[in-house]
């Protein structure tokens, strides 16, 4: 079909559903994504697919959140190590906190604070920002601000519009500007187009999408 994969989850929990990761659940959890690892690279190599992303995970009640961020450190490590191997970036991507209340990832600066923690623990530099605007904008964060302060840490770009997640177009924000701006920032990675299509067929689903 000529289709190329350029990005792939490491084993995040149920998807969709209720977890949102699983690397920092202490147990089952944080060993089937360890398990996980080296399988989702060997994968990423045979496909030649360039980037992993590593969903953080929930919160669990009655876990120090400290012990969570260090065994998330523990399995980030073990991530970019194994993603460096087939020569592929780690990604570390921010969720929403109105969908997502119990990620503690769901700030562009906490997942830079992340990717910075990772890139420091194997001096890799292979460790990146996933840089959804959809996610960021729920949130209520500057995207323009984000862009600009983040762009040379960014290794991948999803968009959706808002509100609602759907198709450029059908919400509020000027996506053709803020991905003008990334490439004016330096960004030259992939788009992912991460929305929802919505519930009327159309003969060109992409007719939103500029032609050159």
């Amino acid at each position: 079909a000529g289709t190329h994969l350029v990005g792939l989850n490491f084993y995040a929990g149920q998807l969709p559903g209720p977890d949102r990761g699983a690397l920092s659940v202490p147990g089952e959890e944080s060993e089937r994504f360890r398990a996980n690892v080296e399988v989702a690279a060997d994968f990423a190599q045979s496909l030649d697919c360039t980037a992993l992303n590593a969903l953080y995970g929930n919160r669990v009640q009655g876990v120090d959140p400290a012990a969570q961020d260090a065994l998330a450190l523990e399995n980030l490590t073990l991530a970019a190590r194994a993603a460096h191997r087939v020569g592929a970036t780690l990604l570390i991507e921010a969720l929403n906190a109105p969908e997502s209340p119990d990620c503690p990832i769901v700030s562009a600066p906490k997942a830079i604070e992340v990717v910075d923690a990772v890139n420091a623990a194997t001096g890799l530099d292979n460790a990146r920002f996933l840089m959804d605007l959809y996610h960021l904008a729920r949130n209520g964060e500057d995207l323009e601000a984000v862009i600009d302060r983040y762009t040379p840490l960014t290794g991948h770009v999803q968009i959706a519009d808002n509100p609602g997640r759907g198709a450029p177009g059908t919400g509020t924000l000027p996506l053709e500007d803020l991905l003008d701006r990334l490439h004016t920032n330096g960004y030259t990675g992939w788009t992912g187009l991460e929305y929802q299509p919505g519930n009327t067929p159309s003969a060109d689903p992409f007719a939103w999408l500029p032609r050159p």
